[in-house]
């Protein structure tokens, strides 16, 4: 690939995961979250119950993220927290009744969002989009582990 092409790709990139960021926060705010919260709160909603350190694996971010994000969501009554019967030093996080009823409302706005975000594209490119992207996620995963110039294609 040529410059102009990588260069095009990888802004558009950027573009759309700052701008996606910023109206997912702008659509969050409202509900009193910050972005990444409303992750959190729907992969409880998916799961269930979950011990701190499997949340972080779950969302892939650092561990102390989930504990700042669960803190926070604990002090605004959306999760409990507490302590795992296996092992004291581990939280166990689950969510609370206005947890639950604000899945909801995060549901709906993340369907607007999406809506939003493919708007006048065609049903077939939309429908193979989200494959699309976990490729290109996988592929920067896989590349990540492995140092440039390594060799290894």
């Amino acid at each position: 690939m040529d410059f102009e092409q990588a260069d095009a790709l990888n802004q558009a990139i950027r573009l759309l995961s700052l701008r996606h960021r910023a109206r997912a926060a702008a659509l969050l705010a409202p509900l009193g979250l910050h972005p990444g919260q409303e992750a959190l709160l729907l992969e409880l909603a998916r799961t269930g119950p979950m011990i701190q350190a499997e949340l972080s694996e779950a969302l892939g971010c650092e561990p102390p993220s989930v504990t700042l994000m669960s803190r926070k969501l604990e002090a605004a009554g959306h999760v409990r927290r507490t302590p795992a019967p296996s092992d004291r030093r581990a939280s166990v996080v689950e969510l609370t009744d206005s947890g639950k009823a604000l899945v909801g409302q995060i549901k709906q706005l993340w369907c607007a969002l999406a809506d939003e975000t493919v708007t006048g594209l065609p049903a077939q490119t939309v429908a193979e989009l989200p494959g699309i992207l976990r490729t290109l996620v996988g592929n920067v995963d896989g590349r990540a582990r492995r140092p440039h110039g390594s060799g290894v294609a």
